[in-house]
């Protein structure tokens, strides 16, 4: 099983260990993809400060963040298990996974990212900022840019099993899974569920989203299921108590979308 995540904006501070060692990084078919965004980005932030804050969309308060991108090539690397704290990250609790389960998590996580392509989330990175819906000067809009190397690298990456895609928009644009890969990949998408004058209404409720997709997945690592395909997936969610809706697309080569109706925030 492959799980397909988002970053997040809200990052740990990156203490006092070694830097940034990039050939150290999964997926090193992305390598030369990566140098070409991290000079850009580091180039772009240690220049001109408020063409940087325009280009990523970032108020003067944020101002910080500039400052931090120009220092990345020095500043202190962690995991990015550890470097991710937003709302899917804390759900999801990787600091405190059983041993087995942390274990699965290191082979099956792979995190999206607009500076990196994509990460394990073992692999050691600098805090940064620089979404997917960024676009340099140079390079261009990045989910753009990451499709070709991303399509070099992915369909090993996702090898023989399930792909659970998480991902948000921004991310999905950078790789698309086609063919055989897209027939045992699902997308999944959490609903709120309420009854209203008695008529049930549905709605996507961003930040309870996140949280539910981080729950899922630890349950998935906690449990130890490996389903080999989306209706194996969903039997598992539906055993593991989530209320679960879909089927398999009309056609062939398509990912499966399903739901996952909840009926109470928190």
């Amino acid at each position: 099983m492959l799980v397909l995540l988002p970053p997040s904006e809200g990052k740990a501070a990156g203490g006092t260990g070694a830097p940034l060692d990039a050939g150290t990084l999964s997926l090193p078919g992305l390598a030369a993809a990566r140098e070409a965004v991290l000079a850009e980005l580091v180039d772009l932030c240690a220049g001109d400060e408020p063409k940087a804050r325009e280009v990523l969309g970032l108020s003067e308060g944020l101002r910080g963040e500039v400052a931090k991108n120009a220092g990345l090539r020095t500043a202190a690397a962690l995991p990015a298990g550890e470097l991710y704290t937003g709302v899917l990250y804390d759900a999801l609790g990787l600091g405190d996974l059983p041993a087995a389960a942390r274990a699965r998590a290191e082979r099956s996580l792979l995190v999206f990212s607009g500076l990196w392509g994509a990460v394990r989330v073992s692999d050691r990175i600098p805090s940064y900022r620089c979404s997917m819906g960024v676009k340099l000067p140079g390079l261009g809009a990045l989910g753009a840019y990451w499709r070709e190397p991303m399509a070099e690298v992915m369909p090993e990456a996702a090898g023989d099993g399930l792909v659970l895609d998480l991902r948000s928009a921004a991310y999905a644009a950078a790789w698309k899974p086609k063919g055989e890969v897209a027939g045992r990949t699902a997308t999944v998408r959490v609903l709120h569920s309420q009854v209203v004058d008695g008529v049930e209404k549905r709605a996507v409720v961003s930040h309870f989203n996140k949280a539910t997709k981080g729950r899922l997945v630890r349950d998935l690592l906690v449990a130890g299921v490996q389903p080999a395909g989306p209706a194996e997936l969903v039997e598992v969610l539906r055993g593991l108590g989530y209320v679960v809706e879909g089927e398999a697309p009309a056609r062939g080569g398509r990912a499966w979308a399903l739901d996952v109706v909840v009926t109470q925030i928190h």
